[in-house]
């Protein structure tokens, strides 16, 4: 949450000539709902099984930059899927910057708690090391600006030469 998946992933879809999409504005287009909506009438586990099968469907385009909502890895499905059908690439955002990020987004259901802080922490302890399992590679993106880590991207995976 916070690491800016959407902001890289519009710029990386930009410089390789790429469609983007975003899995949790996909959900939203489908449903015609809000992600704070869908996690209120249906629970957390309502939205992970609607998340899941939007994985499962955008995962298997090709030429497509895809971002996931941060909590799509805790189904191993989502996992498979994702390790199996493209290149992942895990933004890694310390908490301090997420909560810096997320602060004022009323749009995150799981920080509307008493302790954002805390639930930042938890969820990161749970799922950084799927995150790690899953991933090609592992960007920090504290190492410059949402352009200069989708370059950095592209340099590592070497597609430059796909435009």
């Amino acid at each position: 949450m916070g690491a800016g998946k959407t902001t890289v992933g519009r710029h990386l879809a930009d410089l390789l000539g790429r469609s983007f999409i975003d899995s949790d504005h996909e959900i939203e287009a489908r449903t015609g709902a809000s992600i704070p909506w869908i996690f209120e009438k249906e629970g957390e586990s309502g939205f992970r099984q609607r998340e899941q099968q939007v994985i499962d469907y955008l995962t298997r385009r090709s030429g497509i930059v895809l971002a996931t909502g941060g909590g799509a890895i805790m189904r191993q499905e989502n996992r498979e899927f994702l390790k199996q059908r493209g290149i992942v690439i895990y933004l890694y955002t310390p908490v301090e910057m997420q909560l810096a990020r997320t602060s004022r987004d009323r749009n995150r259901p799981l920080l509307q708690v008493a302790n954002p802080e805390q639930k930042l922490k938890e969820l990161l302890s749970l799922r950084d090391p799927l995150y790690r399992q899953v991933a090609h590679h592992v960007i920090p993106t504290s190492d410059g600006s949402a352009r200069d880590l989708a370059q950095k991207i592209i340099q590592l995976i070497g597609l430059n030469t796909l435009r």
